[in-house]
């Protein structure tokens, strides 16, 4: 029987694990610089953190959870997201004592969702969560973050939308004045907005059904109903960004997915001609100031956003992605296959990617190995080297082919990498 993976359930493969390190890497160092801190955080929670977070009436409750009963009869969930599991840790480990806390993470999320371009039942991503602060420049910051990381990656295209979805101070009186207008328009909508008119009419916002999207082009502004401390901090926001450069567009219908959300939302889009379908958003988030304290800890403003690794990897120029070339040593004969040992471990000491050869075959398989291999370079230990107390050592692009003393052998392949400095 042949077996293979589940459908939704993607396999990274080597060259796209490269791709994916890239990006990892180049997060990290400018999280880094932003004072963010990385924490590890499990994939399976209790449902009801993400019940009572996200919304039970939102589609990743209702529909794409893979929930389960464990054998204790609890009720536990692969975690659709990980803002609420950062907020779980964050109360739960106390990191409230800190004034403010700098947090991302990476890894898999879960959503039983149908598959399409760029996106999987099981998708990684790369998020950060700023705890303690209320400032909209907080806000504004996190996004220069983000753009530093899109350009430092040469992603093209890329387009920030802003919004913002008010308070419980003023959102109640929005959502009336959403709510009337919906209920005219009822007939127009899909059965979920239909369904989800009194207890969540925003989502109707975000329905990508056609009949949906034309039914709601009319639909009150959010931004025409900001009470005077939304207002200022959406403003405060714009200032920002402005000041800070960041090229942004005001999107007064942008909500987001999840229940938590007050006050600023944003969406990182990137146009790429086609290369991601439909689906073009590559990071989103927004602030959430009523979570730590829905959750039990104190009341704590907060900022938040995820990338999807996916989309992101998809839009990564392939070529420009640097790779450590591999070493292919050859030891030919038994004697040359012991000498090897201690020079293939030190080459690797000093930070060299080897692979040896130990078949005991042909120089000319063993060459054919290394190209098949995509060797960037070739060690080759015979009889003759081993009398000269030397190798030959070949760079398979350039086919330029030098005998040399072993402990100048590193630094003649060091020279020879591409993008490395001199």
């Amino acid at each position: 029987m042949k077996v293979t993976s589940i459908r939704g359930f993607n396999d990274i493969l080597p060259d796209e694990g490269r791709v994916w390190r890239h990006i990892e890497d180049e997060a990290r160092r400018i999280f880094d610089v932003y004072g963010f801190s990385e924490i590890r955080l499990p994939v399976l929670e209790k449902t009801e953190l993400f019940s009572r977070t996200i919304g039970e009436t939102t589609d990743i409750v209702e529909k794409q959870m893979y929930t389960f009963t464990d054998r204790h009869g609890d009720s536990v969930t692969l975690r659709p997201e990980g803002t609420a599991p950062a907020v779980r840790a964050y109360i739960e480990h106390r990191l409230y004592t800190a004034p403010v806390t700098r947090l991302f993470y990476t890894g898999p999320m879960f959503r039983y969702e149908r598959p399409q371009k760029g996106r999987y039942r099981q998708f990684y991503q790369i998020g950060a969560e700023i705890l303690g602060e209320e400032s909209p420049m907080v806000d504004a910051e996190a996004l220069h973050m983000l753009a530093a990381l899109f350009r430092n990656l040469d992603i093209r295209g890329v387009e920030i939308e802003v919004n913002s979805l008010g308070c419980p101070v003023c959102r109640p009186s929005y959502r009336e004045a959403l709510t009337g207008f919906l209920e005219d328009k009822r007939d127009r909508l899909c059965a979920n907005c239909r369904r989800r008119i009194d207890k969540n009419p925003l989502r109707a916002l975000d329905c990508k059904a056609r009949g949906c999207i034309e039914a709601t082009q009319d639909a009150p502004s959010v931004l025409d109903y900001l009470c005077a401390g939304c207002k200022g901090h959406f403003e405060g926001l714009k200032a920002g960004l402005d000041r800070m450069g960041v090229e942004y567009r005001v999107n007064p219908r942008m909500v987001r997915g999840l229940d938590y959300y007050t006050r600023t939302t944003f969406e990182v889009t990137a146009y790429t001609g086609g290369a991601l379908g439909a689906q073009n958003a590559i990071a989103a988030g927004g602030r959430y100031d009523d979570l730590v304290r829905e959750l039990g800890g104190p009341e704590t403003p907060c900022f938040g956003f995820a990338i999807g690794m996916e989309r992101l990897a998809m839009l990564v120029d392939r070529s420009a992605v640097p790779e450590r070339p591999l070493v292919f040593f050859i030891p030919m004969g038994g004697e040359a296959g012991r000498m090897s040992i201690g020079m293939i471990s030190d080459l690797r000491q000093r930070g060299l990617r080897v692979v040896a050869d130990h078949r005991g075959a042909s120089l000319k398989s063993s060459m054919k190995r290394a190209d098949r291999m995509r060797a960037g370079f070739v060690i080759i230990l015979g009889e003759d080297e081993m009398k000269e107390g030397a190798v030959t050592v070949k760079q398979m692009e350039t086919g330029a082919q030098e005998r040399l003393p072993y402990d100048v052998v590193a630094d003649w392949i060091r020279e020879r990498i591409p993008g490395r400095p001199q």
